[in-house]
């Protein structure tokens, strides 16, 4: 039943929620967003606002599942997306979709053929000038390097203007695939300037990571880099490489090295698991300037 004043129909805009009361009053206003909001005053004169946007199936799934996998160690799977759907009665796609959110935070871990698992926490990486291999073993993980491609390319415009060099200069680029306890973490693309490290291709072997070869064959210690950090969507090479799925996203990280001197060192691409990765760094307020 409407309320109604000389005849006026006072009920709310069709798609307005409304709440079914025994006392009180009510009245409407309209939020910035012109959605009408329905203000109640209650017997005890207090003011309340019903205003809760409708909660999708499938997130209500999701948070079933954030419950269900609490109580289970990293590396466990999770039920069949058949019987999750009897066990919360709802469709396969409803929880299909919970799951596939979940991968993307990284709660989740699938892998192909095998079903689904409960993930290990992510890899914390600080900011700041350290190679690879020493990050990886402050976490007590046992890293790895695969080296994917090793050649000379000639400088485009872009890489000439970073590395320094004239166009069309020789610069050396290593491809590598970083592993951590035997899973793969990121693509690292590196470019360096070729005249300026000769020897450099063939005594990769011999060293623990490329900074140390830098610091032992040239003398050359990183002093200070430019890093650049956005999400990009895994392409299937890039997937294949991780071990992840076809639009997953990545974390692009570009680093730009300089040495005390300040002349460019190298330019680094890498693309982290979103999934798995995290940065941190520490915030200072700007130096004030004398």
């Amino acid at each position: 039943m409407h309320l109604s004043t000389n005849g006026l129909d006072q009920s709310p805009p069709s798609g307005v929620p409304t709440t079914r009361r025994t006392a009180g009053t009510a009245k409407m206003r309209q939020t910035p967003n012109g959605r009408g909001v329905v203000e109640e005053i209650d017997v005890t004169g207090q003011r309340t606002v019903e205003d809760s946007p409708r909660v999708p199936k499938y997130y209500q799934v999701k948070k079933q599942l954030l419950e269900l996998i609490e109580t289970m160690p990293a590396g466990n799977p999770v039920p069949p997306e058949r019987t999750l759907a009897t066990q919360f009665g709802t469709s396969r796609t409803t929880v299909r979709q919970a799951l596939t959110e979940m991968v993307v935070e990284g709660r989740l871990l699938r892998i192909q053929g095998k079903g689904t698992f409960v993930a290990k926490p992510k890899v914390t990486q600080v900011l700041q000038l350290t190679s690879y291999t020493q990050e990886m073993r402050s976490h007590g993980l046992h890293p790895d390097t695969r080296i994917l491609d090793v050649s000379y390319v000639n400088a485009d415009e872009e890489l000439a203007g970073l590395l320094a060099i004239r166009l069309g200069g020789r610069v050396l680029r290593i491809e590598r695939l970083r592993l951590a306890n035997g899973e793969p973490m990121a693509v690292e693309t590196a470019h360096l300037p070729a005249r300026r490290f000769p020897g450099l291709r063939r005594r990769l072997d011999r060293h623990a990571s490329l900074y140390e070869a830098l610091a032992t064959v040239y003398d050359v210690h990183l002093a200070e880099a430019e890093a650049t950090i956005e999400t990009v969507l895994a392409t299937p090479s890039e997937a294949r490489l991780l071990g992840v799925d076809v639009g997953l996203p990545l974390v692009l990280h570009c680093q730009h090295s300089f040495d005390a001197e300040g002349h460019p060192v190298e330019w680094v691409r890498s693309l982290y698991r979103g999934d798995r990765y995290k940065f941190v760094t520490r915030l200072r307020p700007p130096k004030e300037r004398g």
